[in-house]
């Protein structure tokens, strides 16, 4: 049976596009198509759909209003957004996400873009991957959607941080995430401790400018300071620092035992960049004791290949992220299928399982 879609867009050039690219694949099918988030909000109350492709900007109700409504009154639906890269539509998109929306899409500017192979693929993909999450969930026993983990779920952060593992050892959190990942991140780095006892770094696949709207978010709702990476950064504990959206993030020692970012604009990697197998990969020549690596929500593998590189060259601790509490089952799954994680938790206890392996200052 093919999965049915809703397509949202107040423009109807992108709807019939969309709406085709969703059509030819046999799987979906664009079932039904709206103008704007009124019309949707109305179809949404009375019908269950596979997933939503919703547009941001739109008149009487826009793609965020939408959002705000659905959460309101308990609507339950997976939503993909389409939003164009400009600062604000960066900054509305990672609030989106914080209101439900798994994931975004980068609106095409012309119509050259839109009927490109690349924007065709991007949508394919990413619901693709989605419906195949929810069949692990459910051939697992674990019906809860990826929308529900917030209201159903509350982190768990234990009232006394423990301090296993620590043992005066140097150091470092590196983590990875992908689709999904923005919502899920605000379930882990707003309970980090600001005395965490390591600095973070962190790629998330994101393009240029929505990373610093992210990490600006981040770091307003934490206690933990949060921000973008820059060339020359130099690490503390009690800091995260992202990979900027269209560079790969390294590490590199300085003589003086301090390490700092590196960031080049280097060709993508499987079409990644900031790839996270760059970022593990660098810190094989690093001196930190123990990197405790962590793999959340994901499209793909990306981190894996870096992973098992970095195993052979330092002392590591892999964390990955439950397929229960995925919107994406890729990533964690395929560091799993490695057999080189120690620990298989749900996202709620992701921030608990750092601090209990890193401790506090």
């Amino acid at each position: 049976m093919k999965k049915n879609i809703l397509v949202v867009d107040d423009s109807t050039l992108m709807r019939r596009v969309i709406c085709d690219i969703i059509n030819s694949d046999s799987t979906f099918q664009a079932t039904d198509v709206c103008r704007d988030g009124l019309e949707a909000y109305e179809k949404l109350k009375t019908t269950a759909y596979d997933a939503v492709i919703l547009d941001v900007n739109m008149p009487r109700m826009d793609g965020l209003e939408l959002l705000e409504k659905l959460q309101q009154d308990r609507i339950k639906a997976t939503i993909i957004m389409v939003s164009t890269l400009t600062t604000r539509d960066a900054d509305v998109t990672i609030r989106a996400m914080e209101l439900g929306a798994i994931d975004f899409i980068t609106k095409p500017t012309n119509i050259i873009e839109a009927k490109s192979d690349q924007f065709k693929g991007r949508i394919l993909q990413m619901l693709k991957a989605v419906i195949k999450t929810d069949v692990i969930r459910t051939s697992r026993g674990a019906v809860i959607k990826a929308t529900d983990q917030r209201e159903n779920s509350s982190v768990k952060v234990p009232k006394v941080l423990e301090r296993t593992g620590t043992n005066g050892k140097n150091k470092l959190v590196a983590l990875a995430c992908s689709t999904g990942g923005p919502k899920a991140l605000q379930s882990v780095i707003p309970y980090l401790p600001a005395d965490m006892n390591a600095p973070m770094v962190l790629v998330q696949h994101m393009p240029k400018g929505f990373t610093k709207s992210m990490a600006e978010r981040l770091d307003e709702i934490s206690k933990i300071h949060v921000r973008e990476a820059q060339e020359g950064d130099i690490l503390r504990k009690g800091c995260v620092y992202i990979a900027p959206g269209g560079k790969h993030m390294e590490l590199q020692k300085k003589p003086d035992g301090n390490h700092v970012v590196r960031l080049n604009e280097a060709p993508a990697i499987g079409g990644l960049r900031p790839c996270a197998n760059i970022t593990y990969k660098s810190l094989a020549s690093s001196g930190f004791d123990e990197i405790v690596c962590v793999v959340l929500t994901g499209m793909g593998a990306d981190g894996t290949e870096g992973i098992l590189a970095l195993n052979t060259k330092k002392k590591i601790h892999v964390i990955s992220q439950d397929a229960k509490s995925c919107v994406v089952y890729g990533m964690p799954k395929a560091i799993a299928d490695a057999g080189v994680v120690d620990e298989v938790v749900p996202l709620t206890e992701v921030a608990h399982t750092i601090i209990k392996n890193v401790g506090v200052q």
